[in-house]
């Protein structure tokens, strides 16, 4: 490591702190020859392979506005968009693997996409798993439905509250205690 004053090319290593959860690693280093200090920053890198076999560093900010295309009109903040980008690159980071294709990135990010929002995940989900019919759409739709506890509706299922007496009531019955 160069010091950034007198160019030396070398420097004593004085502090180390893991930062970031651990995923980086702050030194404090001092360098011999003019005895000045300065700190550095090192993270384990992960690299992105595209189609084209060229690869480029990861980077969140590029999940970010991939998702945020799909979440277009959805009820999704930028502080849901970042949480679900650090959620995917822990994911990729706790795989081991130092290059992952980029297919493989869009796979990740579809469990907590789902999660998050389920319109905005069956827009991403026609991107990456290759819809080609109304049928894909189709059983999609039934999987997601399928993994809805029976007797709970959500805002996301499509079901409108139904109006009564000029009060919201659920579309499903239930037994009020009085």
């Amino acid at each position: 490591m160069y010091c950034p004053f007198c160019r030396n090319p070398d420097s004593r290593v004085v502090d180390s702190r893991l930062a970031d959860d651990g995923s980086t690693i702050k030194r404090r280093r001092q360098c011999p020859e003019c005895g000045r200090r300065f700190s550095t920053v090192e993270t384990a890198s992960l690299s992105v392979i595209k189609r084209s076999g060229v690869g480029e560093p990861f980077s969140r900010s590029k999940i970010i506005n991939g998702v945020r295309k799909a979440c277009q009109g959805r009820p999704v903040t930028d502080d849901d968009l970042a949480m679900l980008a650090q959620e995917v690159e822990e994911t990729i980071r706790a795989s081991g693997a130092a290059e992952m294709a980029a297919n493989e990135v869009g796979l990740a990010i579809l469990g907590p996409l789902q999660k998050l929002d389920q319109v905005a995940y069956l827009r991403f989900a026609s991107v990456y798993q290759d819809f080609e019919s109304l049928a894909d759409f189709e059983s999609a739709i039934a999987q997601l439905r399928s993994q809805i506890p029976v007797g709970q509706a959500s805002a996301s299922d499509g079901q409108e509250p139904v109006r009564t007496g000029g009060k919201a009531a659920e579309p499903s019955s239930s037994v009020q205690d009085r």
